[in-house]
């Protein structure tokens, strides 16, 4: 119990932790498109991205994997460029491949955030020399506080759109902007080369 509390924790903290500002950057630019009632829709997305975190952590962990430090805390910050952009241009009616657009976007996010925590968790389970307990309770972790970041976000999306008046489009353009601005300045100054 005291592992799983160990790790699970680390997984907290490195979603509420201010020293995350990229992944809590990444989680506003994600969901900042969706209204409160569409909570089911974010929660099945977060989860999306989680599983795709997961799958590097473990095979980076395993040492199935391995890339350069400095490439991966570039992309990072380009994620949030990407998803940024996507959310301010103007998008197809349908919705559904809208949809089954950001899932997929959110896998293979989620597939490189992975790999930024790979070495810390990496060393942590060498000393343990189990994989399973670790992980699981990490990636509980990570998954309540985004579960807790998202609601949040949700709720003040819906204080400024539905109750201040502000558009819902002017929101998501607004927070977007911000969010790819912070992370363009992220990766400017994390340039592997």
């Amino acid at each position: 119990m005291e592992d799983f509390t160990l790790y699970f924790l680390l997984g907290w903290n490195h979603i509420i932790s201010f020293d995350a500002l990229d992944h809590l950057l990444f989680l506003v630019s994600l969901t900042c498109i969706y209204k409160l009632s569409d909570w089911r829709k974010v929660l099945i997305l977060i989860t999306a991205f989680t599983l795709g975190h997961s799958l590097t952590l473990a095979l980076c962990s395993l040492n199935i994997i391995k890339f350069n430090n400095n490439w991966i805390e570039f992309l990072i910050p380009l994620t949030i460029i990407i998803t940024s952009v996507h959310n301010i241009l103007p998008h197809e009616t349908d919705k559904s491949r809208n949809i089954q657009w950001k899932y997929l976007m959110a896998i293979f996010f989620g597939l490189i955030h992975g790999m930024g925590f790979a070495n810390t968790i990496r060393f942590m389970v060498a000393k343990t020399q189990t994989i399973t307990i670790p992980l699981l309770s990490f990636n509980i972790g990570i998954e309540v506080g985004q579960t807790i970041v998202v609601m949040t976000i949700l709720y003040v999306t819906y204080i400024f759109t539905a109750s201040a008046g502000l558009k819902q489009r002017w929101w998501t353009i607004s927070m977007s902007f911000i969010c790819g601005i912070i992370a363009l300045y992220m990766c400017i100054s994390r340039l592997p080369f």
